[in-house]
This record gives structure tokens, C-alpha cells and sequence, in this order.
């Protein structure tokens, strides 16, 4: 597959996964029965999974691999992290500080992730501090 297209995928993916969180969440403070909607509940799911497909694409397209490439292993790192930290904010039965404080914590990982992508870097952001 073409890398431009297979990038253009990758960051729309992204985009689409971060805001729908981000929703996601606002719903789960509001307490709205849309969280448990059977789209709100199966779209993550297709979006996140053409994520972490383009994204074995582009790595096998670039001969980057996490475990070899710092930035690819804290890219994944991140991520096993943002995954636990939306389990416990989106998953019902747990009291709403820790739902509301996982919440916030996997949008600072989110975006750790991102700045991670854009500067080819495991310190993220942190580079222009």
C-alpha cells in the first residue's frame, strides 16, 4: 500500500480515536445513557482497529520496529497504558473519581503518544522543554 495513503489513514485514525474518547468521556461525566449505545460502543472498536493496522504498516513499511526504535517502543508503551487507563474510565461500576481521574490521565498519555509520533522522539514534547 502507498505510504501517503497508509499515513493519511494512520493520523485520520488518530484523530477519530482521541476525539472519540475525549466524547467518550464527557458522556461518561454527564452519566448519559449514549455511552452504552451500540455505536458508541462498536465504532472505537473499528476505528482502533484500522489504527493499529495502518500502524503495522507503516513500521513494516519503514523497517521501524518497537523494541528497536525507542520512540516505536515508547509509542507502544503508551499505548498499553492509554488502553488500561480507558478500561478503567469507560468501564461502569467503578466510582466516578477514578473513572473521571483515569479519564484525564489517558488524554495526557494520548497526547504523550502523539507528541511521541510528531517528534520521532520517546521524550515526546518534553524535547522542548
Amino acid at each position: 500500500m502507498n505510504y501517503e495513503l497508509l499515513k493519511t489513514v494512520h493520523v485520520s485514525c488518530v484523530a477519530l480515536s482521541g476525539t472519540g474518547f475525549f466524547l467518550r468521556g464527557l458522556l461518561m461525566l454527564a452519566r448519559s445513557p449514549w455511552l452504552s449505545a451500540r455505536p458508541v460502543k462498536v465504532l472505537p472498536h473499528v476505528v482502533d482497529s484500522l489504527l493499529l493496522a495502518s500502524a503495522v504498516g507503516l513500521a513494516l513499511s519503514l523497517h521501524q520496529y518497537p523494541f528497536v526504535h525507542a520512540w516505536l517502543t515508547a509509542k507502544v508503551l503508551g499505548l498499553f497504558a492509554y488502553i488500561l487507563l480507558g478500561v478503567l474510565a469507560l468501564r461502569p461500576g467503578r466510582p466516578i473519581y477514578l473513572r473521571c481521574a483515569s479519564w484525564l490521565a489517558a488524554l495526557l498519555v494520548f497526547g504523550y503518544i502523539v507528541s511521541v509520533a510528531v517528534t520521532h522522539d520517546a521524550r515526546g514534547a518534553m524535547i522542548w522543554l
